[in-house]
């Protein structure tokens, strides 16, 4: 029973680390990140690598586009959906237009979701989508998912190009004034030239152009290539990485030593001593007589209250008012007259209450004995309009 136990266990063992072996054998997914260090077929490391070997100046931008090198012809943005391009970004990259400079924006396929900041000063729009087409390729099976683009017009590194080769997705709609259509296919626009000042933008479709797995197509490399050939062309690395968390708040770590302090006290209390132990200290309490002692001296001892007195007036007026009708608004004469003729109580018995009531108002104090007797009266008076005592003799 021993060694089938034994047995089992190695068993299970084997098991998990069969399971815990293939799962890290399992392949790497694919990124869809358009990254010059991605080498998946949706990656930028081709065009990256081959205009580097090809002699042309090419470097990555990992930091803030607020610190372009000194020298930048071409900025490369290619579809970043990693972090937003801030306010002050997208103003620093419109002024190095301005000086000259040419930005190659390729959009992001879902518009208002990433880069507000470009897409506004821009002025994006989704537009249609573009029809199919296997024009320049040697089989159908070439670039499945994809389209020909004609070019257009041919300005700037499109000069002496007829095709592009891009994904069949949306095209782009750029409503600025200095907007002009360069690429596209039926009434879908891929590639646009807004001119700003004394440099240019280009502005495409989506990441397609500088894929891997389409680089070699129709005349996409040409088009890299020419622009490269202006100078120094930098590719925005920065806006594919994720932007770090925000830094944990000052409230969280005075909340911790908060707690770390509380848990020391407590157990610094509650914790065991070491060392002699110290004799217990008997604690007497007193019994229950005389706390009962105590409270009748304290009751013996205190005095009357003058505010006690009108409550009793006022409670038999209430009383009057709800079981004779006599409203709280009569003068007392009138009041006395009333409960003699609803409720057969002689007026002299309210009449005279009332009259020992105010004797003892204008005195300085009130003695218990003096209240217990106007309570008394007033107490045979309520009784006799609720029914429950025969009425006072006048």
């Amino acid at each position: 029973m021993k060694n089938l136990r034994v047995t089992a266990v190695f068993a299970v063992l084997i098991v998990l680390a069969l399971a815990a072996g293939l799962s890290t054998n399992q392949d790497t997914p694919i990124s869809p990140v358009p990254s010059v260090e991605n080498t998946g077929p949706q990656g930028a490391r081709a065009l990256f690598l081959f205009l580097r070997e090809g002699g042309h100046a090419v470097s990555e931008q990992r930091t803030s586009l607020d610190s372009l090198a000194t020298g930048t012809r071409t900025l490369v943005l290619a579809s970043p959906i990693g972090r937003p391009v801030s306010d002050d970004e997208a103003s620093a990259v419109e002024r190095f237009v301005q000086a000259g400079g040419t930005l190659v924006y390729l959009s992001t396929r879902e518009l208002g979701k990433h880069q507000a900041a470009l897409e506004k000063w821009l002025k994006l729009e989704q537009g249609p989508l573009l029809p199919a087409s296997e024009r320049g390729l040697s089989t159908d099976l070439a670039d499945a998912g994809g389209t020909t683009a004609d070019v257009w017009l041919g300005a700037g590194p499109l000069r002496g190009l007829s095709a592009l080769r891009i994904a069949q997705d949306r095209g782009i709609r750029v409503d600025h004034p200095q907007a002009v259509p360069l690429a596209g296919l039926g009434g879908a626009v891929a590639v646009w030239r807004v001119a700003l000042g004394q440099g240019e933008v280009y502005v495409l479709s989506g990441a397609d152009l500088m894929e891997n797995r389409r680089l070699e197509l129709l005349d996409n490399v040409r088009f890299w290539s020419a622009l490269a050939a202006r100078g120094p062309l930098v590719i925005d690395e920065y806006h594919h990485q994720l932007a770090p968390p925000p830094p944990v708040s000052r409230g969280i770590w005075v909340f911790a030593a908060q707690v770390l302090a509380v848990a020391g006290v407590y157990a610094l209390s509650r914790g065991t001593r070491f060392g002699a132990p110290r004799p217990l200290w008997a604690e007497k309490h007193r019994s229950a007589l005389e706390y009962v002692r105590s409270m009748g001296w304290l009751m013996r001892r205190a005095k009357v209250e003058k505010e006690l007195l009108p409550e009793l007036d006022r409670s038999l007026r209430h009383q009057l008012q709800e079981q004779l009708g006599i409203s709280l608004d009569l003068e007392d004469t009138e009041a006395a007259r009333r409960m003699e003729q609803e409720g057969g109580i002689p007026a002299l018995s309210y009449l005279d209450a009332k009259t020992q009531l105010r004797q003892l108002l204008t005195q300085p104090s009130v003695r218990p004995a003096d209240y217990a007797r106007v309570a008394r009266l007033y107490a045979h008076l309520e009784r006799a309009v609720t029914g429950r005592e025969a009425a006072p003799r006048a």
